[in-house]
């Protein structure tokens, strides 16, 4: 069994928090700028970032939206981000027909 693939697995149940997910993606960013050779002064001047921010975002996984998408586009991941909430998700049928069932709709009406 592939060890590395089963913590993947263990882990992804385990984020259950915004804190726990901003940590991860954090930490997955760092490792794709190493990856790719870059400083945090690289990464930062490519983003138009401040160097502080990308520290701040490696170290406690707080960033701005808009940072946050600049970061991504200066590695290379502009489609991704762009797509974050492109695809409907849903766990049961009823909510598939009701994302279908609204799939036009311009703004969510209230339950009563």
């Amino acid at each position: 069994m592939d060890t590395d693939n089963m913590l993947s697995v263990l882990e992804s149940l385990t984020l259950n928090s915004a804190d726990d997910i901003a940590l991860h993606l954090a930490e997955d960013f760092r490792r794709r700028r190493i990856e790719k050779n870059l400083t945090r002064e690289e990464v930062a001047r490519e983003a138009h970032v401040a160097v502080s921010n990308v520290a701040r975002f490696e170290q406690k996984g707080l960033i701005s939206l808009k940072n946050l998408i600049a970061l991504a586009m200066a590695l290379g991941y502009t489609s991704e981000i762009r797509n974050l909430f492109a695809t409907p998700k849903y766990a049961t049928m009823e909510e598939l027909m009701q994302i279908r069932k609204n799939a036009n709709k311009k703004k969510a009406s209230s339950i009563s």
